[in-house]
């Protein structure tokens, strides 16, 4: 069970007793940052996503990834973010599975190795190519000779199976923020942050290669509102996904269905459930 420390609201003076809520990482395995007791809580006046992430190793597998930084609401309506040991601000670069550590530092291959040794032509043959009829250089080689055989292709490879996913009960609408930010890093995207342009219903969010809209709100998604993620997804040459609470208006699905916008329904379980072939698609492709 996740540890509780108490909490005096600066605004009134009310002490609170607070346990941070656990994320699945995906092995499986929850995780829960780490509070800080000796440090006072901040009052939330205005959210940046540096500010409302942190970044938390596993203790299990050692993968760290971002997850919501600890807040609790005041009934006197102050909003309070609680204080995390060794915090650290969302990394840019991409995270190495089951290390924890950014892409960047992964190590690279040695190119002043030694070159390989070729082993020595078997008993009766040289290991020279053959000789033109001058006698003085290597015979041009011909598609089909045995210098340069025929393309055979490569084997069919199927990507690697992803883990079951795990959800995030959701109750608030960052909730549905956060389950869509976790739905895409499980589906392969990496890099997930707040997207600089804003959309006018919900949050956008941006990875590698994708941009998502996340409409936690009680009305279906509008015509309008698959168009504008279309419209952004353009000007910035990347794909586009749109995460909804309250599903889509009629023509909203057609619309997405005409510019291939895969469309998916969150349930309040926090697991996106895909509504056209486009998400599956996704789905099955992932990033």
């Amino acid at each position: 069970m996740a540890e509780s420390v108490p909490v005096r609201c600066p605004a009134c003076r009310r002490e609170h007793l607070f346990a941070a809520p656990s994320y699945p990482c995906v092995c499986g395995a929850p995780v829960t940052p780490p509070l800080d007791r000796l440090a006072d809580p901040a009052p939330v006046t205005h959210r940046t996503w540096d500010e409302d992430w942190v970044t938390v190793p596993c203790d299990t597998c050692g993968r760290a990834d971002q997850w919501p930084h600890p807040e609790l609401g005041c009934p006197c309506g102050a909003m309070l973010r609680i204080p995390v040991r060794g915090v650290r601000r969302p990394l840019r670069a991409e995270v190495v599975p089951g290390t924890g550590a950014p892409a960047d530092l992964e190590t690279e291959p040695d190119t002043k190795a030694a070159p390989h040794t070729p082993e020595p032509p078997p008993p009766g043959t040289t290991g020279s190519p053959p000789l033109s009829a001058a006698g003085s250089s290597p015979a041009p080689a011909t598609p089909g000779s045995p210098l340069i055989p025929d393309h055979v292709p490569l084997p069919r490879t199927t990507p690697a199976p992803r883990p079951v996913f795990q959800p995030v009960t959701i109750r608030t609408a960052r909730d549905a923020v956060t389950a869509a930010a976790l739905y895409l890093r499980w589906l392969g995207y990496r890099d997930i942050r707040r997207a600089d342009q804003r959309p006018p219903t919900g949050i956008g969010l941006a990875a590698r290669g994708m941009l998502a809209q996340v409409d936690p709100t009680v009305r279906p998604a509008t015509l309008r509102d698959v168009e504008y993620l279309w419209l952004t997804a353009m000007s910035e040459s990347t794909g586009c996904v749109y995460f909804s609470l309250a599903g889509y208006a009629d023509d909203a699905r057609r619309r997405a269905d005409a510019l291939g916008i895969p469309l998916f329904v969150l349930d309040l379980t926090g697991t996106p459930q895909p509504v056209n072939t486009h998400a599956d698609e996704l789905l099955a492709a992932g990033a």
